[in-house]
């Protein structure tokens, strides 16, 4: 069943990344191996039709084959590398009132039992699943049908994902006030400020935890500590100016939020392997040999 699914999407996926007309659809394609990249996801579910990806994560690396799905429940820096091509994925953002929606026609009594947390988890992908995903993705086939099928599809995938392994992390995904929404919470609040000085009382309250308990959780569902969190985000956006403008290491720094050029420069290095100025001049060689695309994907929100 994976090849209906591997073709539609290699007819609709213009470039490595193709947004879509239907809603909360996107689309990956890849032939050649390219060097690992830098990218932003938001809550979302990708489904694998062909290929393999190494996804890594704060302390976590893991790589998802053809026929898995892996779901992402936070706004999250992740280092993303292709390990076998051609690679055909489909990607669905998560929206909670639509998710919401669909829990309310299962049978199911009383509240979910929480899971362990986790900002990202796979499994593997049922044929009734396959079969919903292909017809979602032929939609594109016909747009005049988008508009009336593309919900019901939707509905029906998230169904069977609800009655899949990754159904109690999506019900606890969807409540209002759980764990998991607090930490999501906190998490999008780093995002949005990472530039700030965080301070973690401040985000402590925000979520409603002690410190202590905060820290915790927010390890166990990224990998990370708030602060390790911040410092990901920190760097990958200076060496993403540092690649595409003509900007100093110190400038980009300051523009980061970093007070010392000396500590940018040390955890710069730590994280990439050379000083600011020489990865960026490599990073610029690479894309000028033959067959190259960028390493670096720009913007917030999701990406391959």
């Amino acid at each position: 069943m994976l090849d209906g699914m591997t073709e539609a999407i290699g007819r609709h996926c213009q470039g490595l990344w193709s947004e879509t007309a239907v809603p909360r659809m996107s689309l990956v394609a890849l032939d050649e191996l390219i060097e690992p990249i830098e990218v932003m996801y938001e809550p979302m579910i990708c489904f694998i039709a062909d290929g393999a990806k190494r996804t890594a994560v704060g302390e976590w690396s893991w790589v998802t084959p053809p026929g898995e799905m892996a779901l992402f429940t936070l706004d999250l820096p992740v280092t993303a590398a292709f390990e076998k091509v051609p690679y055909r994925a489909a990607v669905m953002r998560l929206d909670a009132e639509v998710l919401a929606a669909v829990q309310l026609e299962l049978d199911e009594a009383g509240p979910p039992s929480p899971p362990a947390a986790a900002a990202a988890v796979t499994a593997p992908m049922a044929p009734e699943l396959v079969d919903a995903i292909t017809r979602w993705i032929r939609l594109l086939d016909t747009p005049e049908d988008t508009r009336p099928l593309a919900p019901r599809i939707e509905s029906e995938i998230l169904y069977r994902l609800l009655r899949s392994p990754l159904g109690p992390v999506l019900r606890h995904w969807s409540l209002a006030d759980s764990a998991a929404a607090r930490i999501r919470t906190v998490a999008r609040w780093i995002c949005d400020h990472y530039t700030e000085p965080l301070g973690i009382d401040e985000i402590a309250e925000m979520a409603r935890m002690s410190p202590a308990t905060l820290h915790r959780h927010f390890k166990a569902a990224t990998g990370m500590s708030p602060m390790r969190f911040q410092k990901h985000l920190r760097l990958r956006e200076a060496r993403r100016r540092l690649f595409a403008g003509d900007v100093t290491a110190a400038q980009v720094a300051q523009a980061v939020g970093y007070v010392s050029a000396t500590q940018f420069n040390r955890e710069y290095r730590s994280a990439y392997g050379l000083p600011p100025g020489q990865d960026a001049a490599r990073l610029r060689a690479r894309l000028s040999e033959a067959g190259q695309v960028p390493v670096l994907l720009d913007g917030a929100g999701v990406k391959p």
